[in-house]
This record gives structure tokens, C-alpha cells and sequence, in this order.
């Protein structure tokens, strides 16, 4: 396995199993380690900081690990091989393995947007309105107000969905801030337009709310909440 840098900087971990090859992030998706420095034995890749593991042809998350890497597809021709960059909407957990009709039909929902760096997106009590999928940059949750603002355990990478209270019955208001720690490309998507899509198709439907359930449980816990 090698690490390499394509165009716009994106840094990638391409490795080897068998006659295959296969594209990923090339930073833990636990605390930022270089997964090129891990341990590879051509069928798992091991982080060596916590040892999170992942199956290399699928990037499924194995053992200790709480979520999967990202892909990226990988052309070979001859001897150069070509990865080719998807959308951050693609490559979100929540929303990976749906049908290709219904990803669509949320792509088109998306509307790009662009945040500076320090810039908040939303307020504790804020309509909770649309989510997000988080594109390039950085984001952070924190719970409270004014001077009593506490950071919310965890920050937000490329493909994460965030805003999720828009998705919820029940829940018109935000729960938490959510801020850029860094300039921030994100997508927008209108949380009863994506409802409406997802109840056409119920299979993808069940998927999503599924993988939501425990994105929510994950947040509870990181956030010390019972």
C-alpha cells in the first residue's frame, strides 16, 4: 500500500490485494492517523494508534472500528491506475448501499454551499429545517449558549451528516451549534423533500433511518448523554 496525492491535494491511500486495487482515505477516521504507517496483510488494514481495522476490498468497518472508510473508485489501465473522486453524498455512512435511483434523487436535492472559517450554521433552537453532508473543511458541535457553550465530543470530516434533527418528527428546533472550525464546502438538503424520496423507495428508506438510529446513539454516548 502507498499513500499519493491526486489533484486539489486530496491525500489517498491506494493499496494491493491479489490482482485488485483499491482506493481510500488516507487518514484514520478515528484521530487522524496516516493509515499508510498501519499494518497491511493484503486482506486487513490495521490502524496501528488503536488498531481500528477494515476489510481493504470493501472498507468495512472490522472489530474495534466505528465506521468505514472511504472509497473511492479505482481504474486500471495498463500500468497506471486512476482513482476517481465521488461525491461527499455518495460517500456518507448514512446513506451508503442505497438504491442508485434514490441517491440520485437526494443528489439533486443538494445544494452546495460555501462557509469561512468560525463561521456557525446553526443555533440551539434554530428550525431545524435541512441537514448537511460535509463536503471539504471542518465542523464542530457544541452544546449550551453564550458563555456557557461546551464542545460536544466529536468533530465532523468529509461525507458526515450533520443537522439530522431535520430528518426527526418531532424535533422542529436544533439541539446543538454547529460551527466551522475551518473554510467548510458543504451540501444542504431539505429534510422533508428528502423524507418524501426516502418513503418512495422503503428499503433504502428502513437503511437510512437505521444507520440515523445509531449515528444518534453514537452522539448520545460520545456526549456523555444517557
Amino acid at each position: 500500500m502507498v499513500e499519493c496525492e491526486v489533484e486539489g491535494g486530496l491525500k489517498l491511500l491506494v493499496a494491493n490485494a491479489g490482482d485488485a486495487y483499491f482506493a481510500y482515505q488516507a487518514m484514520c477516521p478515528h484521530q487522524e492517523v496516516a493509515l499508510c504507517e498501519g499494518l497491511y496483510d493484503g486482506a486487513v488494514l490495521t490502524c496501528h494508534q488503536h488498531l481500528w481495522q477494515w476489510d481493504i476490498r470493501t472498507g468495512a468497518a472490522i472489530g474495534l472500528a466505528e465506521a468505514p472508510l472511504e472509497s473511492f473508485p479505482v481504474q486500471v489501465e495498463g500500468d497506471s491506475i486512476y482513482v476517481v473522486a465521488q461525491s461527499a453524498l455518495g460517500a456518507a455512512e448514512l446513506f451508503v448501499g442505497i438504491s442508485g435511483p434514490t441517491l440520485k434523487a437526494l443528489t439533486d436535492l443538494a445544494k452546495k454551499e460555501e462557509f469561512e472559517a468560525g463561521r456557525s450554521l446553526y443555533d440551539v433552537g434554530d428550525p431545524a429545517d435541512d441537514f448537511f453532508v460535509l463536503e471539504t473543511g471542518r465542523v464542530e458541535f457544541l452544546i449550551g449558549r453564550d458563555e456557557r457553550v461546551s464542545p460536544a465530543g466529536f468533530m465532523l470530516h468529509k461525507g458526515e451528516v450533520f443537522g439530522w434533527a431535520a430528518l426527526l418528527e418531532n424535533q422542529p428546533h436544533r439541539i446543538a451549534r454547529a460551527a466551522c472550525l475551518e473554510q467548510s464546502r458543504l451540501l444542504r438538503i431539505n429534510g422533508k423533500q428528502a423524507l418524501r424520496v426516502l418513503e418512495a423507495d422503503p428499503a433504502s428508506g428502513y437503511l437510512v433511518m437505521r444507520r440515523l438510529s445509531a449515528l444518534i446513539a453514537r452522539y448520545l454516548v460520545s456526549s456523555g448523554s444517557k
